[in-house]
């Protein structure tokens, strides 16, 4: 097989994490323009739950058949028919007359960006160096975050131009501009052959099931991690431009001036502990727990937003958060893909995604009803801060009986 030049397969493993970009930009648009839809609409803080929640259920149903397909299909193919699906259901969105299409269209969008996170790990994990890829991680989860920190402005600034519906169109324009990029940087020379059929699949090493990576001892350890993070960072993500307008009465065209914050610390967390676990050495099959229990304690600090006395105190309480996710995010996938069989990675990087989407089913109805009973967010952010413990506390204390043990086929 072709070797790949060190700087062309990062330059393949950046434009991999434009993707999560190019979906995160297209899924949060909603939320950043959340108080004037449901004002426009007529939808309630409940039901607002429920459609982020239905976003949320078709992506933890779509991401592991996606990545299953993405596996025996290759991210270099699917990731643009993805991207071109869900640009489209994601533009649908300006024509939306009410509470039902929207639902609809939620449900949609989320089933389309099912290939977004396991075609962009798999690139990550197939076209990067063994020793490389815990980085390589860290910098996949900036691009969510990037996503994260370009919407808010820029579905602000359409919004003042044109209104809403304007908005979801030019956001949605973005993910067009990414797929000739895609095509281009994957036809260089060996990185097809190399996305298509890594190396490490053989014969001897069959695929095991969905049922079987699901069941596997460290895959339920990982989903504990995912969980501890997912509630953090689901909070600002779906909640962050209503929590401002409630609390402290920011206009719709003014979210944007504090929201970018939380999402670039998510980068420096993503990228600072990714690279701090390439660089720990440790025994062969342990993990990087020191690390995550800083990351953890970082975390909590999501329960210190109903003591900001300001816009921009709360949007640091929750940056430091954020970073904490990201950093858990980042080590939890880089320790579980380390140890699944590679012609799994896609599969088992869905699983991961869906069981992000599946903690943020249960949380958002619950925050909508929770805010529409007391008309403020004190209780739900201290108890997603305070979960954080006891969740990363599983994933740490973990047995790791079956550290060494890879899932396999029958």
């Amino acid at each position: 097989m072709t070797t790949i030049d060190r700087r062309v397969a990062w330059t393949v493993a950046l434009v991999a994490t434009l993707t999560m970009t190019v979906s995160y930009i297209d899924r949060a648009t909603l939320a950043v323009l959340a108080p004037s839809v449901t004002k426009a609409l007529d939808i309630s803080e409940t039901a607002y739950g429920w459609i982020s929640a239905s976003f949320s259920i078709a992506y933890l149903v779509a991401t592991p058949l996606a990545g299953r397909w993405i596996d025996r299909a290759g991210a270099r193919r699917g990731l643009v028919y993805s991207v071109l699906v869900w640009s489209s259901v994601a533009a649908l969105h300006a024509l939306v007359p009410g509470f039902g299409a929207l639902l609809v269209l939620r449900i949609a969008l989320g089933m389309a960006e099912g290939p977004s996170f396991p075609g962009s790990a798999q690139t990550v994990q197939r076209i990067l160096p063994a020793g490389e890829r815990a980085r390589g991680f860290g910098v996949l989860f900036t691009g969510s975050s990037i996503g994260g920190m370009l919407v808010p402005p820029l579905a602000s600034w359409l919004y003042d131009i044109a209104g809403w519906r304007t908005a979801f169109l030019g956001s949605a324009a973005i993910g067009l501009a990414w797929i000739p990029l895609w095509i281009y940087v994957t036809r260089r020379p060996g990185v097809a052959e190399r996305l298509d059929a890594p190396p490490e699949i053989t014969a001897s090493e069959p695929r095991p099931t969905m049922r079987q990576l699901v069941r596997h001892p460290m895959m339920i350890r990982a989903l504990f991690g995912i969980f501890a993070a997912a509630g953090v960072l689901g909070f600002l993500q779906t909640w962050g431009a209503k929590y401002l307008a409630r609390t402290f009465q920011v206009s719709q065209g003014d979210v944007g001036h504090y929201l970018w914050l939380p999402p670039l610390c998510l980068d420096l967390g993503a990228i600072l502990f990714g690279d701090l676990a390439s660089r720990q050495r440790r025994a062969a099959g342990s993990s990087p727990r020191m690390l995550h229990g800083i990351a953890a304690l970082m975390a909590v600090a999501l329960a210190l937003i109903p003591f900001a006395e300001s816009p921009w105190a709360a949007m640091t309480f929750g940056g430091i958060a954020y970073a904490g996710g990201g950093a858990i995010y980042t080590l939890v996938t880089a320790d579980l893909l380390s140890r699944m069989p590679q012609g799994s990675v896609s599969t088992a990087g869905g699983i991961l995604a869906g069981s992000q989407s599946l903690a943020l089913i249960i949380v958002n109805p619950i925050i909508g009803r929770a805010v529409d009973h007391t008309g403020n967010y004190i209780g739900v952010t201290i108890v997603l801060g305070l979960l954080v413990i006891p969740t990363s506390l599983v994933w740490s204390m973990w047995p790791m009986r079956a550290q060494n043990k890879r899932p396999t086929g029958t």
